[in-house]
């Protein structure tokens, strides 16, 4: 099987490539900087890399790249630095999304292609009227004000919900939302939840980049997974001790 990941050099990018490999998928990438992607993970032959930003390529360049796959996985998002956060693209998620449907649909796949996205459990699930506190719904207000990516990223999930939805014929889709990330070495117990058991704003729980890697890989590998969450937003975090 071929996969298609955006957003490889990303801090889980690298690691849903490292986890595709490992389980014998071809992989293709589309980097900004070949260096960013570790040493031996480059090396290997069933990983296939082409330096470009991806919203500079036109649309019958990612459609060559996405044709043959069996599923694309975004792991992009805004560097959390100024320049990343009010900078340009603002809409770098949202514009992804949207030009790698295209791609899919103008690639004209046999069979669906399982499109993955990395969200963020500050998005709320609209499908399911997903109930917050007020004063998380003031918080998020003010962040989508002041933070643009905010925006972005529930854009992005948005296109997948109401553009593709539920009975799309070439594309069936997960957005995954991990709570606040954090670095660990190897993959642990996590859990996986259809809608957030926590407050993202006021109690946020722990996700390791990790375990987002390992579920999105096991959502490309596991078809019993996929029919599980196809259609879903489910939220993932590290089971505490």
């Amino acid at each position: 099987m071929r996969v298609f990941v955006a957003g490889a050099t990303g801090a889980t990018g690298k690691l849903v490539v490292e986890q595709l490999l490992e389980r014998g998928y071809e992989v293709i990438a589309i980097v900004r900087s070949f260096e960013r992607i570790p040493e031996n993970i480059r090396k290997n032959t069933d990983l296939s890399i082409k330096k470009a930003s991806l919203l500079d390529l036109s649309d019958e360049e990612i459609a060559v790249y996405v044709k043959g796959c069996d599923a694309v996985i975004s792991c992009l998002g805004h560097n959390l630095n100024l320049r990343g956060i009010y900078g340009k693209p603002r809409k770098l998620v949202t514009e992804a999304v949207e030009r790698l449907c295209y791609a899919v649909r103008k690639s004209n796949p046999d069979k669906p292609v399982k499109f993955v996205l990395m969200n963020t459990t500050a998005n709320i699930n609209l499908d399911l009227k997903e109930k917050i506190s007020f004063g998380q719904k003031i918080v998020l207000s003010i962040i989508r004000m002041l933070i643009p990516p905010q925006i972005d990223n529930e854009k992005a999930a948005d296109y997948l919900r109401l553009n593709i939805g539920q009975n799309d014929e070439l594309i069936e889709w997960v957005s995954v939302r991990p709570d606040a990330l954090i670095d660990m070495d190897r993959v642990s117990e996590y859990e996986l939840h259809v809608s957030p058991i926590r407050s993202a704003v006021f109690n946020p729980g722990k996700t390791s980049r990790i375990n987002v890697a390992h579920f999105m890989a096991e959502l490309i590998d596991n078809q019993n997974t996929w029919d599980c969450w196809k259609g879903k937003m489910p939220v993932i975090y590290n089971v505490e001790r």
